[in-house]
């Protein structure tokens, strides 16, 4: 068995896991308890410990015990889950994190990265576990203990325990026998009703004699207290999934069953059996009704519906069931259409269909100098295949941005509670798509903007109340595919950027002259600058100046642009534009001189002829309209005569057009992105490089910078010239 890939597959599971139950809690804290959410927390860590049994990770396992047994008790209603638990339980889940990372970074080797943190959490779990026993006791030891046991509220009606016993898979290597705790039972009261769930058991050649498989949903009529029923499943308990109903308990604990059942079971007559609000004998009878109503004639009526009509489930309890068997449905739905690949194996596929992308290019070129017109279109069939396989191989790394919003939900809880501030985070467009590599390298952007956003942006409550803001602050994430680009954008309802602040100290660090004109928007920019911070005092948040360079760095390494829209008193919005993918891209070739250029293909709006006349100015007339441009040829630097006629090339970004302006027109390319190697760092308006079908190199223009230059006025400066080596 290859256990380093068991190992990543369990590193994976529990990173999934923590993010549920991180999820499920902040649900909690923010909208209120449910069955639901206790239950994803409770599976979330009982999931963890289990995986990390099975490879002797102790650390884990024994810190999960502890939080398995608090949220056991949360489920169990003798301990409320209040905001100080809820913080407890989100240290844990931060602090299982690095557990988790620390096995994935020493290969396998479990060290605990902060033994100190690992003291103060268990502490405090151990101090809410023992303050939930001394009430527990005293309940038990008062006259009145079996009235305070009895659960207050609408009852379910049955005057029996139900037991629902999932005895874990070694218990008869352990020495113990099932059918000796029913028996034991038996003489405890009487066993209304036994069924037996056999949905674990493998097929015959898998079957292994000492394992159990086995669980059971049992009626029984005692007059024993919980206790007493409890400490039967003493020496089982630690490996199996034992829960205890009292007679007349409240319609939310057998919803809470319900909800919790481990078997994928699909009729709503099993499930409301495994729940303990039915007998098979009662659901026997109930289809005796429904087949009786069909041989009449009339339609007979749905399980459900029969069920409440007969008053034998209530309705609340039904609704549960049939969410339970749609939950599965789906599931089931979803386990067939979805398999998990290692990111690089989807990597190599990539790389291979870029190849491939390549030498279909190089074939059709020779192919069209050979003039063989059979093979030719044979060649066209090969290359349209091969876009359908380039767009699919490139749809398995298309992932929902919303993998990196999840994370913003506890940022905001923790950030706001340490600024003493309200906020309300909204998160829309969490749907769209990009690629993987690219959310990857977005959460340090963003969550640098988004801590800058309550800390700088949205005001103290005071501040909000004096201007006439409500006391809940707002900031909001949105994501929306916009000319061939993804748009971010991040915005709050604060008191937006202080341009004059930003540039008085600007001009202090001497980034700019007293006298410089800038724009709003070129003020705003300036934030970006190394080092550069406006907070009067150093906090755990700002005041070091160190942040928002970060966030420029990162988004100028995934190729895109972040522009910052204020307006003093109402608020600011963080824009981030991106390409889709740093993979393959459809292109538009064209070319200048002897050299062969691509401009991504989605951000091509029209092409047209343009005589010398009208070039000689640095604007073009296109139907009325003042048309900004830039001259390839003037902006590398390249040899060579313009022609008497030119091609003007228009391209849009986001809400800005220009024009670029090449000798010749060559048509629409696939193209496969390349890295540019330092020589070309310092290089404007080149984003990457190809290689054509006949093997020469072709470089990809970037549109945002050359846009940036043509309103510049057109002139790229010696800097920006390509390197005599080009």
């Amino acid at each position: 068995m290859d256990l380093s890939s068991a190992r990543d597959a369990l590193v994976q599971e529990s990173r999934e896991l923590l993010a549920d139950m991180e999820r499920a809690l902040l649900e909690i804290e923010s909208e209120g308890q449910s069955a639901e959410r206790i239950n994803a927390a409770f599976r979330a860590a009982h999931t963890i410990k289990g995986s990390a049994g099975l490879f002797g990770l102790d650390l884990i396992v024994s810190f999960t015990h502890v939080m398995e047994n608090v949220l056991d008790r949360v489920r169990g209603e003798t301990l409320r889950l209040d905001a100080p638990l809820v913080s407890i339980l989100l240290r844990c889940g931060d602090y299982l994190g690095r557990l988790v990372d620390g096995l994935e970074d020493a290969g396998g080797d479990s060290r605990d990265p902060d033994p100190g943190t690992r003291e103060v959490l268990l502490e405090a779990l151990r101090e809410t576990l023992g303050a939930t026993s001394a009430k527990t006791e005293v309940a038990v030891d008062s006259p009145d203990a079996r009235v305070e046991r009895e659960p207050s509220g609408a009852g379910a009606g049955n005057d029996h325990w139900h037991l629902s016993l999932r005895f874990g898979a070694d218990v008869l290597r352990n020495g113990m026998d099932p059918l000796s705790f029913i028996n034991y039972l038996s003489g405890l009261g009487t066993i209304k009703a036994l069924y037996t769930l056999e949905e674990r058991l493998p097929a015959a050649a898998d079957f292994d004699p000492e394992s159990c498989y086995l669980g059971f949903e049992i009626d029984l009529v005692s007059d024993a207290d919980k206790k007493t029923l409890d400490d039967v499943f003493e020496f089982v308990r630690e490996d199996s999934e034992i829960r205890i109903l009292p007679p007349r308990a409240k319609i939310d604990e057998f919803i809470d069953l319900i909800t919790a059942l481990p078997e994928s079971r699909q009729r709503l007559g099993e499930i409301l059996i495994a729940g303990g609000t039915l007998t098979a004998n009662e659901l026997e009878r109930i289809l005796e009704i429904q087949n009786k109503a069909r041989e009449q004639g009339s339609e007979a009526p749905r399980l459900g519906e029969l069920l409440v009509q007969e008053q034998m489930v209530q309705a609340p309890v039904v609704a549960a069931a049939l969410s339970r068997q749609k939950q599965h449905e789906e599931r089931r739905s979803s386990e067939q259409k979805i398999i998990k690949v290692e990111a690089a194996r989807l990597d190599q596929l990539i790389n291979l269909v870029g190849e491939l992308v390549i030498a279909s290019a190089g074939a059709r070129l020779q192919a069209e100098r050979t003039r063989q017109s059979e093979l030719v279109e044979v060649l066209g069939e090969v290359g349209t295949l091969v876009e359908q396989i380039r767009d699919r191989a490139l749809n398995l790394r298309m992932i929902q941005i919303g993998e990196v919003f999840q994370r913003f939900p506890r940022v905001v809880r923790d950030v706001s509670q340490e600024l003493g501030k309200k906020i309300d985070l909204v998160i829309t467009g969490a749907e769209t798509e990009l690629d993987k590599s690219m959310v990857e390298r977005l959460a340090d952007p963003l969550t640098h903007i988004v801590r800058n956003a309550m800390d700088h942006g949205i005001e103290p409550l005071e501040e909000r109340l004096a201007v006439g803001k409500p006391e809940q602050g707002r900031l909001q994430l949105n994501a929306f595919h916009e000319s061939g680009c993804i748009v971010i954008e991040v915005s709050d309802d604060g008191h937006g950027l202080d341009t004059e602040r930003i540039r008085a100290k600007a001009i202090e660090r001497g980034l700019i002259s007293v006298d410089e004109p800038l724009s709003d928007s070129e003020i705003n920019q300036l934030i970006f600058a190394p080092g550069f911070s406006t907070a009067e005092k150093v906090t755990n948040l700002s005041g070091r100046g160190v942040g928002m360079d970060v966030v420029k760095r990162g988004v100028d390494q995934l190729r895109g642009e972040i522009e910052i829209l204020s307006t003093r008193g109402e608020g600011a919005t963080f824009r981030i534009r991106l390409p889709l993918t740093l993979a393959i891209i459809d292109g538009f070739q064209v070319s200048v001189d002897n050299a062969v250029f691509v401009i991504p293909l989605d951000m091509v709006v029209e092409c047209s002829d343009m005589s010398a006349e009208e070039g000689s100015k640095r604007l073009v007339s296109l139907r009325g309209e003042p048309l900004p441009f830039v001259r390839l040829r003037e902006v590398f630097d390249l040899a060579g005569d313009a022609p008497s006629r030119e091609s003007l090339i228009v391209v849009e970004y986001g809400k800005q057009r220009a024009g670029i302006v090449v000798d010749r027109l060559l048509g629409e390319s696939q193209a496969v992105i390349k890295p540019l190697g330092k020589l070309f760092s310092g290089v404007r308006g080149i984003s990457g490089s190809t290689i054509l079908g006949d093997g020469a190199v072709a470089l990809i223009l970037d549109v945002p910078s050359l846009i940036a230059l043509s309103a510049e006025g057109g002139d790229s400066g010696p800097h920006q010239s390509l390197p005599a080596t080009a």
